[in-house]
C-alpha cells in the first residue's frame, strides 16, 4: 500500500528551516509569516507523528530524526525543480544564460560576442557577473567563466586560457617628465592596483627589484575593469593580465613598458554542470569560446 504523503507546505517550510536553523528567516524565505511556518512544522510533526526540531531559547536544532529525513527531502525537491525544468525548458532552448566576472565580460567577452552571436542567431545570449562559484542546481546559469585551477567538485571544466602578468600604461608615460625605460623607473610613477591583488609584488620579484616598491602611494581600485581604466587614462602603471588587456595594446590604447612578463599560476576556465545532458546551446558556445580563445589575433 502506497504511504500517504505529508502535507507539501509542511515539507517546504520544513526544508527551509532546517537548512536555515530559523522560522524566522524561513518565513522571509518564503514569503509567510513566522507563525505560519511554526503552525505547518507542527501540522508535519503531528503528520509524521515524529519531532523535527528542538526548541532551545532562540536556538533551534535537528532531531536525530530530522537529520535523516532532510537529505531525502532536499532531493525531492531538487527533483521536482529539475523536472519542471524539463517541462518548460522549450521556451529556454535558445536562451544561454553565462555567468563571469565583471572586468573579463567588458575587456575579453563582450568584445568577441558578436562573432557567436553572428554564427548562432538564434541563440539569445544573456550576461550576469558575480565573483561566486555558480550553484548550478540553484542559480539560474547554463555555464560560466571561473578562474583558478579547475580543480571544483561536480562541475566540468574546460581550460580556455592562461594570463601572463606584466606592466602596462598609457603611451604618454613613455613621453613624459619621468619616462619608463627600466623596470626601476617605476618607483617615480605611481602604481594601480586591484584590491585583494598581490601581482605587483610577485612581479616585482620575478624582475629583481625590492617588492616594497609596491607598497609606496598608489591608488587602488576594487575591480581590474578599473584599474585598466585607469592606466589608459594616464593615472599610472596598472600590472595587467593578458586577457584584459591584449585588446588594448593591440588599438594603441596601452603599452608594455617592460619585456619582463611572469606566467601566472592558474587560468580560465568553462564550467558547467556535469553529469547532464548537453544542451544544444551550451555546445555550440563551447565550440565557439574554446575556438576563440585559441585565436591571437
Amino acid at each position: 500500500m502506497t504511504a500517504r504523503l505529508p502535507s507539501l507546505n509542511g515539507l517546504r517550510a520544513f526544508e527551509a528551516a532546517a537548512r536555515h536553523l530559523s522560522f524566522t528567516l524561513a518565513a522571509s524565505e518564503l514569503n509567510v509569516t513566522q507563525t505560519a511556518i511554526s503552525h505547518q512544522i507542527r501540522r508535519l510533526e503531528e503528520e509524521l507523528g515524529i519531532r523535527l526540531f528542538i526548541r532551545q531559547n532562540r536556538a533551534l536544532a535537528l532531531t536525530p530524526e530530522a537529520r535523516d529525513y532532510l537529505p531525502g527531502v532536499r532531493a525531492a525537491f531538487n527533483d521536482l525543480r529539475l523536472a519542471t525544468d524539463r517541462l518548460l525548458r522549450k521556451d529556454d532552448d535558445k536562451v544561454l544564460t553565462v555567468s563571469t566576472i565583471a572586468s573579463l565580460a567588458a575587456k575579453w567577452l563582450l568584445p568577441r560576442l558578436t562573432d557567436f552571436q553572428e554564427s548562432h542567431p538564434g541563440i539569445d545570449v544573456r550576461i550576469t557577473t558575480s565573483t561566486s562559484l555558480v550553484d548550478f542546481q540553484r542559480d539560474n546559469v547554463d555555464v560560466a567563466i571561473r578562474y583558478g585551477r579547475g580543480q571544483w567538485p561536480g562541475v566540468r571544466a574546460d581550460w580556455l586560457m592562461a594570463d601572463e602578468l606584466f606592466p602596462v600604461c598609457s603611451p604618454s608615460l613613455l613621453r613624459g617628465d619621468k619616462p619608463l625605460r627600466r623596470p626601476e623607473d617605476l618607483k617615480d610613477h605611481v602604481l594601480l592596483h586591484t584590491n585583494v591583488s598581490d601581482d605587483w609584488r610577485l612581479w616585482l620579484t620575478a624582475a629583481g627589484l625590492s617588492p616594497g616598491i609596491s607598497r609606496q602611494p598608489g591608488i587602488t581600485f576594487d575591480m581590474t575593469l578599473m584599474t585598466v581604466q585607469a592606466a589608459i587614462d594616464g593615472m599610472g602603471v596598472a600590472m595587467g593580465r593578458t586577457s584584459y588587456v591584449q585588446d588594448d595594446i593591440a588599438k594603441g590604447r596601452l603599452v608594455v613598458p617592460f619585456k619582463i612578463a611572469l606566467p601566472a599560476d592558474a587560468g580560465f576556465y568553462l564550467v558547467s554542470p556535469d553529469g547532464r545532458r548537453e544542451a544544444p546551446k551550451l555546445a555550440a558556445f563551447r565550440q565557439w569560446i574554446v575556438a576563440a580563445t585559441q585565436n591571437k589575433d
